[in-house]
Formats: C-alpha cells, structure tokens, sequence
C-alpha cells in the first residue's frame, strides 16, 4: 500500500468533477489552511463521519538522553495535535484489519 498524497487527491477530484487540477488544488490547499488556522487558535475542527483534529496540551515532563542517561533533561509543556476518527472510518478501518488477518490465513 503507498500513501495518499495530496496530488492523489487533486488529480482524482479532477477526474471526479471535471474541474481543472488548479481549481481542486486551490480549494483542497484553504480548507488545509482553514483547518490548520483553526487549530493554530485551540479551536477542535470536527469532520463528521470523518473524525475530530483536537489540541491537547502536553503536561511538563523529564525525559532523558538515551546515550546519556544519568542527566535528565526537562521537556516543557506544549500543544500537540490529536486525531479521534470517527464512527464510519472507524468502521472500514476495522473491516480493512479483519480482512488482511483472514488474508493471512
């Protein structure tokens, strides 16, 4: 399986709906940056069916270097993008693991 990148997107749009690739690129990049400026606010951005981009904030913590174990070095606390999909991604995600178990059978 390969990713899915956004030129994947734009060109299958296109062959969708018939609108050229520039069209579907521009649309496809401002709901990315209306996504990311939202979130950039602390706003939750919530797809339904697809899932919810949440911030989360990140407590302080020590961690430490694993060539140098003995100095610990402080992590300060920090947002952090969180993904929750939803009920029907999560539906066909878990039809696409009970198919490749029975496929390795």
């Amino acid at each position: 399986m390969s990713n899915l990148t956004k030129r994947d997107i734009v060109v299958h749009l296109s062959n969708e709906t018939g609108m050229t690739q520039q069209e579907i690129l521009n649309i496809v990049q401002r709901l990315l940056n209306h996504i990311m400026e939202n979130l950039s606010k602390g706003q939750n951005v919530e797809l339904r069916n697809f899932g919810v981009f949440e911030v989360k904030l990140r407590k302080a913590r020590v961690g430490r270097n694993p060539n140098r174990p003995e100095s610990d070095v402080p992590i300060p606390p920090r947002a952090v993008v969180k993904f929750k999909a939803g009920k029907e991604m999560k539906a066909k995600v878990i039809a696409l693991s009970e198919n490749l178990a029975a496929s390795r059978q």
